[in-house]
């Protein structure tokens, strides 16, 4: 379903400039067409700079984890070359062209991965980490979690079959990599008595586990739950206060344009790594991140299987 309401946002956009440009040409002001796709791009960086902005101001000024101007302006360079791409033509155009593929080579001992996007995503967003997976010969799934503006709770079933799937080809318990909000609905999966055990690692990249100030901007169900003191997050908490957060890495960035107060990515007691000047899109790209889950699927001598 995004990949459709993302294909309407693009075909909006390009209706749009092509409109300015025929009104340009019939009123003889041809400059019009090109200062109105100036004009978009301007548009889009000035809301991107916005969410800097909010998260700057999210930090106490003595806090000393606050962000440089520089690596802010490092990381919004970042976020606006990366987001057009995956939100413009990978997701709504390109999310089924790499098949999951979850037959190991030959003699491989590999475990299989299972990769699981956030908010107003599809399995597109992984595009990348297909190929990279693809080549290195790690047996992999990436899934579409619908419907879109459900609840958090309404992805377990889609988690289940995945990490069901993952463990029967293989034989081993899977790697789980999860951006953004699909670490809140791995985490929902994983409190299921039993569950816990049949993860090797949980893998999250920008995952707002204590929420985030940006959903107090979204109405869908979803977005609430995501709000800071939720009564989702709270429920989901006490759920887990008898599992041990041991097998999760966090991954998290002083830098995160959508999940902030920052730390709000970390879980108390998992293995939580900063990321300097990584925006909350791009953070998927971090060399760290992937680096992390190739030596993760080659870790078979350490229980659980």
């Amino acid at each position: 379903m995004i990949a459709h309401l993302q294909k309407m946002l693009v075909a909006a956009l390009v209706g749009i400039t092509a409109f300015v440009a025929w009104l340009s040409v019939v009123l003889g002001y041809s400059g019009w067409a090109a200062s109105g796709a100036v004009l978009l791009v301007i548009a889009f960086g000035m809301t991107l700079a916005a969410e800097f902005g909010f998260l700057y101001r999210s930090f106490d000024r003595l806090d000393p984890r606050r962000p440089l101007p520089r690596q802010l302006v490092k990381a919004w360079l970042l976020e606006v070359a990366a987001t057009p791409r995956i939100f413009l033509w990978q997701q709504p155009f390109r999310s089924r062209t790499i098949p999951d593929s979850l037959r190991a080579p030959a003699g491989s001992t590999r475990r299989g991965t299972v990769l699981v996007h956030g908010f107003v995503c599809n399995r597109g967003l992984w595009n990348r980490w297909l190929r990279r997976l693809r080549d290195a010969g790690v047996p992999f799934t990436a899934i579409d979690m619908e419907p879109v503006f459900g609840s958090i709770d309404d992805y377990v079933p889609i988690i289940e079959r995945a990490i069901a799937r993952s463990a029967a080809t293989t034989g081993l318990s899977p790697v789980v990599v999860a951006h953004s909000m699909g670490g809140l609905a791995v985490r929902s999966w994983a409190a299921k008595p039993g569950n816990d055990a049949r993860v090797h690692r949980v893998v999250t990249i920008g995952s707002p586990h204590q929420g985030t100030w940006m959903a107090r901007h979204s109405n869908s169900r979803n977005g609430r739950e995501m709000r800071l003191g939720s009564a989702w997050l709270a429920r989901l908490e006490a759920l887990e206060r008898t599992l041990p957060p041991s097998r999760f890495v966090c991954f998290w960035s002083h830098c995160d344009n959508i999940v902030f107060p920052s730390r709000s990515a970390t879980l108390p007691g998992a293995d939580n790594r900063h990321l300097e000047a990584a925006p909350h899109v791009q953070m998927i790209h971090h060399p760290a991140v992937i680096e992390e889950v190739l030596r993760l699927v080659d870790d078979i001598d350490h229980a659980p299987s």
